[in-house]
């Protein structure tokens, strides 16, 4: 049975072929992430998903298992489009990245990744507002395709200089840009992260990394959540599994998750899981 009845959207999540030699191995950073060393097809996707009672996804690409090269992605959505939307991965600072962009939006995506930061490589990268950049920036609004960004909260600065030059792009935050929340309230660790509420066009994931943390330490969903609503509203705040990164399955997640939206009343529940995915990613309305 379904964990909830209201409808369920994933707005991170992967797949990984177990075909290393027609989808070839080039990972970001140099290094492979543990967890896409196992394979997970956009079948045993779906499968987890129906385990789950989720309807949709946007199938984000695994830049630390193919780099930029989004095209298992592209053939996974392809099989499924009544279920997926794809969110493909570039570099903006390289020279054909308007190419790559309309390469990848040619194979049905509607989302753009970029990577500042992660598991295999360390840091908070600083070329956010390079100007060799600004042209994928201002493409990006013009054809309302949303960037995900996998940063730290060490970014915001650089962030809020783009987002201040190109307001009609909207920027969509991986895990929160990881804000340390376990201090509890009223979580001044976190200043940088309720700062940005302020901008329009920034929205946020919450992800299981986010749901785990906010039950950490100090945090509660009770102290944590309806504050967040309270910043950014329900309306830029979306719900994200990331499984298979995640090692629980994918119900195990949502329940979680589910757990941690109690506190929050039903509407703002339903745009979170869903509601906040749709307008972002209207494929998947």
């Amino acid at each position: 049975m379904p964990l909830t009845q209201m409808k369920v959207v994933d707005t991170h999540c992967h797949v990984i072929s177990s075909d290393a030699v027609r989808y070839p191995l080039a990972p970001i950073g140099g290094v492979q992430s543990e967890w896409s060393s196992r394979p997970t097809t956009p079948d045993m996707l779906i499968a987890a998903m129906d385990e789950a009672g989720v309807a949709k996804a946007a199938v984000v690409q695994a830049s630390t298992a193919y780099g930029h090269d989004s095209s298992y992605l592209a053939d996974s959505i392809a099989r499924f489009p009544e279920r997926f939307t794809g969110v493909f991965s570039l570099d903006p600072l390289e020279s054909d990245a308007l190419a790559q962009m309309d390469r990848w939006m040619g194979r049905g995506m509607t989302g753009m990744r970029v990577f500042t930061t992660g598991s295999t490589m360390p840091g908070q990268q600083t070329w956010l507002d390079d100007e060799r950049a600004y042209p994928v920036w201002e493409k990006a609004g013009k054809t309302k395709l949303p960037i995900a960004v996998q940063m730290t909260a060490e970014g915001i600065p650089l962030l809020l200089k783009i987002v201040a030059r190109f307001p009609e792009t909207n920027f969509l935050l991986d895990h929160l840009a990881r804000p340390v929340i376990t201090d509890g309230p009223p979580y001044a660790k976190a200043a940088s992260l309720f700062e940005l509420a302020k901008h329009p066009s920034i929205y946020l994931k919450l992800t299981s990394r986010t749901v785990e943390h906010a039950q950490s330490g100090k945090a509660t969903p009770e102290t944590f959540m309806p504050k967040l609503v309270a910043a950014f509203g329900a309306q830029r705040i979306m719900w994200g599994s990331n499984f298979p990164a995640h090692a629980a399955t994918l119900p195990h997640i949502l329940e979680d998750t589910l757990r941690v939206l109690r506190p929050l009343d039903p509407a703002d529940q339903a745009m979170i899981l869903s509601g906040a995915a749709e307008r972002l990613y209207p494929t998947l309305r």
